[in-house]
């Protein structure tokens, strides 16, 4: 999800676009920052609808609370997982969230794609294995079900006929 973030804020021409993996230690209520600039108000607020719109079209989630989107100089999306913190470009100097969050690791947008081409490849390996067991286990029930239903026809029709 952080991942289509980006690559929204990208799309719309977020300027110094980064990521931060926060220290679990130090911050127990979400695992990344995504923090963008803009060059207007209306821009941060393009930016934000895009997120969101890709983050339902693509995993069905929305955001947990937004806030600040009326006046778009610093916009909160917090999605519980990451927070995507969308500012003016002088709001972002002012606040400065990278330095107030420095046990924060930032991380490469290159270095996220990886990870989760690595964990996409590691569940196709093991999803064929799992596919294969059902369809056996399936095969299996259905030749069992094939087997009784004679047998209860033909008691059925011999208790009919009286015998």
């Amino acid at each position: 999800m952080v991942l289509a973030a980006v690559a929204a804020c990208e799309e719309k021409k977020g300027e110094d676009t980064r990521v931060l993996q926060l220290d679990p230690a130090d911050s127990a209520f979400t695992d990344f920052f995504l923090i963008t600039s803009t060059a207007n108000e209306r821009q941060s607020q393009a930016i934000a609808d895009e997120i969101e719109r890709r983050l339902k079209r693509d995993f069905g989630t929305y955001p947990n609370s937004v806030e600040g989107r009326r006046l778009g100089e610093w916009i909160l999306m917090d999605y519980v997982d990451f927070v995507v913190h969308i500012f003016l470009a002088h709001r972002r100097t002012f606040y400065d969230i990278e330095r107030l969050r420095k046990s924060a690791r930032h991380v490469d947008v290159e270095e996220l794609t990886a990870a989760l081409k690595e964990k996409t490849l590691a569940a196709r390996k093991k999803a064929p294995v799992k596919r294969a067991a059902k369809k056996a286990v399936t095969k299996k029930a259905a030749g069992k079900r094939a087997a009784k239903k004679p047998e209860k026809k033909t008691r059925k029709s011999a208790a009919k006929r009286g015998k």
